[in-house]
């Protein structure tokens, strides 16, 4: 592996401080996709960031390299505009588990089913945190919300799963405390000719994890650490377990031709 080069150069220092909460996991997120573009030497001229709308969203502001951010929902399908206009470009989307699995699900199906050669990176905190604490397609059943205070009723929904099976050349899911396993999974994906997603859990202390009493920002980081067990250990558990836990690992990794390649192979638009 390349020794890590310094990171601060994708970095607009200037913006710093951050505006998320104390104990959020979004700093670390950024960190790793800045690091993983420090250790493939990829030049900030060739680095697009494209984000959504929510907490995480806002991770545009505090890079020194091209970014854009677009409405609610819309981030994958930006990306894919601009990767296909220019395929020199490394594209990185970095969305919320709202903003990717909600209003955004279909444009994350159909890049995967695509294998768009784009790199989507999902800060999971398990509800909508910017807004006020609602629930989220990824928040697990029976959780407390600002919109479900009886606790939520219905099964969060597997973006890693959905991802895969739709057909995304790289998939994975790690934590904000499994950080070095996290910045591992974005370094493949950066590197995966094709639709790479890896979902990262999150703590959000300011309304998550008080709406569940789960404690501090630390609490929350020990309850990641509780609560995920890798995918093999998961496979095994039974259905009672595994609503009570979160995989973690590499659950698709495929080397297969990502869609421009396939689209210029039947010789279309040379």
């Amino acid at each position: 592996m390349q020794p890590v080069k310094d990171i601060n150069q994708y970095l607009a220092q200037h913006k710093l401080p951050h505006m998320w909460c104390p104990g959020c996991g979004n700093g670390l997120i950024l960190k790793q996709l800045l690091t993983g573009l420090a250790e493939l030497q990829i030049a900030r001229e060739k680095a697009v960031l494209v984000s959504g709308i929510g907490c995480s969203g806002r991770a545009g502001d505090y890079v020194n390299f091209h970014r854009f951010q677009g409405t609610h929902g819309r981030a994958i399908a930006f990306a894919t505009g601009i990767h296909l206009a220019n395929p020199r470009l490394t594209v990185v989307c970095l969305m919320g588990d709202g903003d990717c699995g909600a209003i955004g699900l279909s444009h994350l199906i159909h890049a995967a089913r695509r294998n768009i050669n784009i790199t989507a990176i999902v800060a999971n905190n398990l509800n909508y945190g910017m807004t006020g604490g609602q629930y989220s397609p990824s928040t697990p059943d029976a959780s407390v919300t600002s919109t479900s205070r009886p606790g939520k009723v219905g099964d969060a929904l597997d973006l890693c799963s959905l991802t895969a099976s739709a057909g995304a050349g790289y998939v994975a899911r790690s934590t904000v405390y499994h950080i070095f396993e996290a910045q591992k999974m974005i370094r493949e994906a950066l590197k995966t000719g094709g639709f790479g997603l890896v979902e990262i859990l999150t703590p959000c202390p300011t309304y998550f994890g008080r709406y569940n009493k789960l404690g501090s920002a630390v609490d929350m980081m020990e309850w990641l650490k509780k609560k995920t067990v890798p995918l093999d250990r998961f496979r095994q558990m039974n259905e009672r377990q595994q609503q009570e836990h979160f995989w973690r690992g590499v659950l698709a990794k495929h080397d297969k031709p990502d869609f421009l390649s396939r689209y210029r192979d039947r010789g279309i638009n040379q």
